[in-house]
């Protein structure tokens, strides 16, 4: 039985759906160096098919978008979804005609630890979803009977026509209703900063829910970007005052914007890390509790927290709540291999929240 919040203003038990690449994930074991590897463990993985994943695994009804290649590459990605209740209807299994590469998306990750960081080499050029025709889907066919909608700022960095979509996507799930969250999510190995700050100018009108604001502006204006090399002046780890300035400064700007949240990571080494994170909602800037732990797989850390408070926001949780589960969310993922949260109990979540965990280093 539906449940309508009227806090929130959504209705619990919403049908989510996320557009994206999945790619290959290869990854040599025992923390080793690519250079000296002669095998490697093989996974999949992509920001929107994580953050449908991780939903997926704690009942929300998910479903993700992509094109891959028609090929047991492209097949055995998106049983990888299936098996995590993901819906995969939509997915295009383009033939050569459509995609001439042919080809679904690589990277390699090596594992970092102690002092050594981790390290990402993406081998994604003209996959699947970077050459295919997306004049070819019917878009208000695809979201029809949807309530949520998440994309991110990796996918537009691949193509033009990958760009062109997701605008396409946002217009429409504004003039449907749906909720849209968007993660800015940079990627320097895919495109410039001045790049992403002009493209997420133009998605923002469009979003409810935005992450991954650090350490940039998402508008374009030459006067919020006179302070050097920092672009904004706002630090990576910033003082509750700064990040609450800098919210402040996105709603009066924007006020569609119904939550802004970032997570803030201090790195102490490859293996040990803290998590704290900072949110807007209903007019007020939150501050998370802060986790110390060890690291098992950094990869996904993001798109967990994204998961975490995208689930938290569906369900009506009081603000401090809704932060903690998706800084707790994110901890938890670092304690599991692959890209993506599995964890398929929602309580684990919430008594780690709960935890008298709030480690100042």
């Amino acid at each position: 039985m539906e449940h309508h919040n009227p806090i929130t203003g959504i209705t619990e038990g919403q049908k989510f759906i996320t557009f994206g690449e999945i790619m290959l994930r290869l990854t040599p074991p025992n923390y080793g160096k690519i250079r000296v590897a002669n095998s490697f463990e093989a996974g999949y993985g992509g920001s929107e098919a994580n953050i449908a994943l991780a939903l997926a695994n704690l009942g929300v009804d998910s479903t993700f978008f992509s094109v891959v290649p028609n090929n047991s590459l492209g097949k055995s990605a998106i049983r990888m979804l299936r098996s995590n209740d993901v819906h995969c209807t939509p997915v295009v299994l383009s033939t050569p005609e459509e995609t001439p590469t042919h080809r679904l998306g690589t990277y390699y990750l090596e594992t970092g630890y102690g002092v050594r960081p981790s390290k990402v080499t993406y081998d994604r050029k003209n996959s699947a979803i970077t050459e295919y025709d997306f004049s070819k889907v019917d878009v208000d066919a695809l979201l029809e009977g949807f309530d949520w909608l998440h994309l991110s700022g990796i996918t537009p960095a691949l193509s033009k026509s990958c760009a062109d979509f997701i605008l396409q996507l946002m217009r429409s799930a504004k003039e449907k209703g749906l909720t849209v969250s968007f993660d800015g999510n940079f990627r320097s190995l895919l495109w410039s900063w001045e790049e992403a700050r002009d493209y997420c100018t133009l998605c923002l009108p469009y979003i409810d829910v935005l992450f991954g604001i650090e350490p940039y502006h998402l508008w374009k204006d030459e006067a919020d970007h006179s302070k050097g090399d920092k672009k904004d002046g706002l630090p990576m780890n910033p003082s509750y005052e700064a990040q609450n300035e800098v919210f402040h400064a996105f709603v009066a700007r924007y006020p569609n914007l119904k939550c802004i949240a970032r997570h803030v990571r201090t790195a102490h080494s490859g293996s040990e890390n803290s998590l704290k994170a900072f949110m807007w909602y209903n007019g007020h800037t939150f501050e998370s509790k802060q986790f110390t732990f060890n690291i098992l797989d950094r990869v996904g850390g993001g798109d967990a927290f994204a998961s975490g408070l995208i689930y938290a926001y569906m369900n009506g949780y009081k603000p401090m709540d809704m932060i903690n589960f998706a800084v707790a969310s994110s901890v938890i993922k670092h304690t599991i291999h692959g890209d993506g949260n599995i964890t398929d109990d929602v309580d684990s979540i919430r008594n780690l929240m709960n935890m008298n965990y709030d480690i100042k280093r």
